[in-house]
């Protein structure tokens, strides 16, 4: 991430206890200068092929549409389609 490192070191300013209530404050406003999408809990699992965020397997990366069609044409290997 682009802006992990800098995330890191304005956080450990905001909770050190010793530091001034000003240099907190700064740390703080800077933290919350940084972009919305910075922050680590706003990435989402998305397919590789369509960027669809609902429906995505991890193991695959592919969305469930996706995941089938690449299943049945054989594009997996060892995944194969269950009958019973």
């Amino acid at each position: 991430m682009k802006y992990k490192d800098k995330r890191l070191a304005l956080k450990a300013i905001v909770k050190d206890r010793s530091a001034s209530a000003e240099k907190r404050r700064n740390a703080q406003m800077a933290l919350q200068s940084l972009p919305p999408d910075a922050s680590p809990t706003r990435l989402r699992n998305r397919c590789v092929i369509t960027g669809r965020a609902n429906g995505v397997y991890r193991r695959f990366g592919l969305g469930r549409n996706k995941l089938r069609e690449s299943a049945m044409q054989g594009y997996i290997p060892g995944l194969v389609k269950s009958s019973w």
